[in-house]
């Protein structure tokens, strides 16, 4: 055989078995690229937001009143009266128990009707609102406990995390909340 062959060829092993060692080499003492979560639990934030809160409520309130005198029911308290009053005795007797009768029964006519007009009353339903405060709460990350060559680890992420983290250079490549 050739001796440049021969040169070659052991020139050409040795590289081979050189590369092949520094790979392997790396390869041993390559850093995780994951670190493994162990826990997440989410942080929240409460807040209030305002809310209007409206009921119906039913309010009793007396009718207006037309005939504010009274007028109807005394005049129709002395017709019955005066009749009644006309029924009673003779003669001139007969004339003055018509009047009294007419003026008792407009008194009493008048008093009825006030009392009719004061127990008149219509239901009318007011909304009625007022703003409450009503509490919500909103996450704002994840407490996150997580396995790195061996050593546990805390730290807070803005997003819920996988089962893995990403890692170089023996940090996290995950957006941090803190």
């Amino acid at each position: 055989m050739n001796k440049s062959l021969i040169a070659g060829l052991v020139v050409g092993g040795i590289a081979v078995t050189a590369l092949g060692s520094m790979a392997g080499y790396s390869y041993l003492d390559k850093e995780p690229e994951y670190a493994e979560v162990v826990a997440s639990k989410a942080v929240y934030e409460s807040y209030n937001v305002p809310v209007e809160q409206c009921t119906d409520q039913i309010v009793q309130q007396k009718k207006a009143v037309q005939d504010q005198h009274q007028i109807a029911g005394t005049v129709l308290g002395a017709v019955v009266g005066g009749v009644l009053g006309n029924q009673v005795g003779g003669g001139s007797g007969k004339k003055i128990a018509t009047v009294a009768g007419a003026a008792a029964g407009g008194y009493a006519g008048k008093q009825v009707q006030t009392d009719m007009q004061n127990k008149d009353v219509e239901s009318t339903t007011r909304r009625v609102c007022k703003t409450v405060q009503k509490k919500e709460q909103k996450i704002v990350g994840y407490d996150v406990t997580y396995l790195l060559n061996g050593k546990v680890h805390k730290t807070r992420l803005d997003e819920e995390p996988a089962e893995r983290l990403p890692v170089k250079d023996g940090k996290l490549l995950t957006a941090s909340a803190n």
